[in-house]
């Protein structure tokens, strides 16, 4: 029996790897794209891997029309508020995009895409649980080039059964100390005695790689989906004042706090919590591994 052939974008990433195991186990054979220069040995698994850069629209449509596949999930893209470039972050995340939706649509067999956005677009202001119909008014470049990359849902609608995902913020081993969560784990598996940090007193829903990736393999095997909106997280907020403190219990041992406000994020949204109702409305119960469990995971892998 022929497995179904699943475009994985973005396959080098942190998400990438987590994501083609959750794939793999639902039956679908994984091609993934991966940024040109990757090293394709060190991707792993059984996943064959073609270097492509999304903003070369020629070789993103001979790419796809090699490997047609009957489903898409689009990960690849700049995936930091704090990227260096503006250009590159909107070429990406962008442009990049309506080249890979516009090979797609010219396959003429309508493969189910997941375009992954972000929890940046909604509304900084906002607060409490929030869910897909809340205000979207983001405050960064990044969140910006993320909804306008939604908006192209409705250029291809059409042509192509698109969904749209807007994760929060998720951690787990792998990802990059660039991002908070893993500073911290590597200060603390260091042994350092301090750690320099922008904002602590911020909220945020904080979810596991792992889950996060077994909610786009469920998503893109759901007919129902197609043409929504849908948060991925676990429902909670919690403080990185907390996160911190619960890394530090897990690790025993305590680690100074040093701010450095070239940490510190213009803009900086305050709380971040997400409703994740709908998506379980269509993928069935969630049971997301609290932050704690995250965290002695990170701590203690090899």
């Amino acid at each position: 029996m022929t497995k179904r052939r699943i475009l994985l974008t973005g396959a080098e990433g942190f998400t990438g790897r987590y994501l083609a195991q959750s794939l793999a186990e639902r039956g679908w054979q994984a091609h993934g794209f991966v940024r040109p220069g990757t090293d394709l040995a060190r991707v792993g698994g059984d996943m064959a891997c073609v270097p492509v850069d999304l903003r070369d629209s020629a070789a993103t449509a001979e790419a796809v029309a090699s490997i047609r596949p009957d489903a898409v999930i689009h990960l690849a893209g700049i995936s930091s508020p704090v990227h260096g470039s503006v250009e590159e972050i909107y070429a990406t995340n962008l442009i990049g995009t309506r080249h890979l939706l516009a090979a797609l649509a010219e396959l003429g067999s309508a493969p189910r895409t997941i375009l992954a956005s972000s929890a940046n677009v909604y509304d900084a202001g906002l607060s409490g649980l929030i869910a897909e119909d809340a205000p979207v008014a983001p405050v960064n470049d990044y969140g910006v080039s993320k909804l306008a990359m939604e908006s192209l849902r409705g250029v291809f609608a059409a042509r192509l059964p698109i969904v749209v995902t807007r994760p929060f913020n998720y951690t787990g081993v792998g990802q990059s100390t660039r991002f908070v969560i893993p500073k911290i784990i590597a200060a603390l598996r260091a042994g350092a005695d301090s750690v320099e940090l922008g904002n602590i007193d911020v909220y945020r829903d904080w979810s596991d790689v792992r889950f996060v990736s077994d909610c786009y393999a469920r998503l893109v095997d759901c007919p129902a989906a197609v043409g929504g909106t849908f948060n991925i997280c676990s429902g909670v907020a919690v403080s990185l004042r907390e996160v911190i403190a619960q890394a530090c219990a897990a690790a025993g041992r305590t680690m100074e706090i040093r701010f450095n406000p070239q940490f510190a994020r213009a803009n900086e949204i305050p709380r971040l919590w997400g409703d994740h109702g709908r998506l379980a409305g269509v993928i069935g119960p969630l049971a997301p591994p609290p932050i704690a469990e995250t965290l002695r995971w990170m701590l203690e892998s090899a």
